[in-house]
């Protein structure tokens, strides 16, 4: 289990003697449910399951709200399955999402079951345990992966709020890299003021073979109090970025305003 991971409560939790029982889909906590979306993984129609908890401290953070690893979850996996068994046929996969996704350990055996339902799964994670990220693609359990870059190496302390974060985030890159059967699209959210050199990253990411790349604004809905998704010539700074990330020849290029 990951240093420091706030999942490990789940093992700890089920410990009979000096055996930890693994950790089940049951043990998930689950903020909330997306029944249908369309968006959260690029052609194909989802259910999207936002996981409690997260390490980082992003300023613009859409879901803030989900970040306390405390929280109880509000969903329980009953009903994922019965969700799932009312859209059989219907629906494509399931996105594990967040707050950190990989945060838990129980994400592995319901990535697990989900691919067991006949269902295909994605994954949203900013890369914050790649230790954990190296599990479920070694284990076939991930079939497409949203991963959020959030600044260059240097610069993810001031970003996220923590030290050596930058290090994991460039290392879930490379771990999925090196899995070419995994979808990928690399996303990048930029905001005004931010330390995101979205132009330096995007060129990284075209030498490094990235097929798929996304330029996002954020948003103040659900983001921490005071933060501004808009100033004074923020537009034209936008469609700056858009013009010189166009021109790096990315098969795939996706801008998604806020």
């Amino acid at each position: 289990m990951d240093e420091g991971d706030p999942g490990a409560w789940v093992a700890a939790r089920h410990q009979r003697g000096r055996e930890p029982v693994p950790p089940r889909a049951q043990d998930l906590q689950i903020a909330g449910v997306q029944p249908m979306s369309s968006v959260d993984w690029p052609g194909k129609l989802v259910a999207s399951l936002f996981l409690q908890g997260c390490p980082w401290a992003c300023s613009y953070c859409h879901n803030h709200a989900i970040l306390d690893p405390r929280t109880p979850g509000e969903v329980g996996w009953e009903e994922v399955e019965g969700l799932l068994a009312r859209r059989h046929g219907l629906l494509d996969g399931v996105v594990f999402s967040g707050g950190e996704a990989t945060r838990q350990a129980a994400v592995v055996p319901a990535m697990a079951r989900v691919h067991e339902l006949g269902f295909q799964v994605g994954l949203h994670t900013a890369g914050a345990y790649p230790r954990r990220l190296e599990e479920v693609l070694g284990a076939g359990l991930v079939d497409w992966v949203g991963l959020d870059i959030k600044a260059l190496p240097a610069d993810y302390p001031q970003v996220v709020g923590r030290e050596g974060s930058g290090a994991k985030a460039w290392r879930s890159l490379d771990l999925v890299l090196a899995h070419p059967e995994v979808g990928l699209e690399v996303r990048v959210t930029v905001y005004p003021g931010g330390r995101v050199d979205a132009c330096a990253i995007a060129a990284e990411m075209r030498a490094r073979g990235v097929v798929s790349f996304a330029l996002q604004q954020a948003r103040a809905l659900g983001a921490p109090a005071g933060f501004r998704a808009e100033d004074g010539g923020w537009e034209d700074q936008g469609g700056a970025m858009v013009r010189d990330i166009g021109a790096l020849g990315f098969p795939e290029f996706t801008f998604r305003p806020a």
